[in-house]
């Protein structure tokens, strides 16, 4: 009898593994489902590869999406990874003179400059040993 436990009990966390696997695809299926179902006009959206666009029609199974004014691509749902919320916005009515450079024109970010490369060939505390 003991030694028919552990069968039991390993085809138990198999099946367990299992059912939770397919509850989580059934759930994500769901998700895109009803993502899917709220693409309408004006929607801002990504697709999977990476492109933006705002849908301008939507059918049973595709969608127009425009890219750019005047330019529209037909795309399938199913290609939609996510309706795209837009973030804050810079406001440029908040800019004072002092913060504009010469000639009106709000200066660009400038990253800092990164320092210059280490070169260990001149520290011989730090150069490799094996090499001559």
């Amino acid at each position: 009898m003991e030694a028919m436990l552990l069968p039991i009990l390993l085809f138990a966390a198999l099946g367990f593994m299992m059912y939770s696997g397919m509850r989580k695809q059934k759930r994500q299926i769901a998700a895109t489902k009803t993502m899917q179902d709220q693409l309408v006009p004006g929607t801002r959206v990504m697709t999977t590869s990476g492109v933006h666009g705002t849908v301008t029609a939507v059918a049973d199974d595709t969608i127009e999406l425009e890219l750019a004014p005047g330019v529209r691509t037909t795309w399938v749902k199913a290609a939609v990874r996510e309706i795209v919320v837009p973030g804050p916005t810079t406001d440029l009515t908040d800019v004072t003179e002092a913060d504009l450079g010469q000639g009106g024109v709000v200066p660009p970010v400038v990253p800092p400059q990164p320092a210059a490369p280490l070169d260990f060939t001149k520290d011989p505390a730090r150069r490799d040993s094996n090499t001559n």
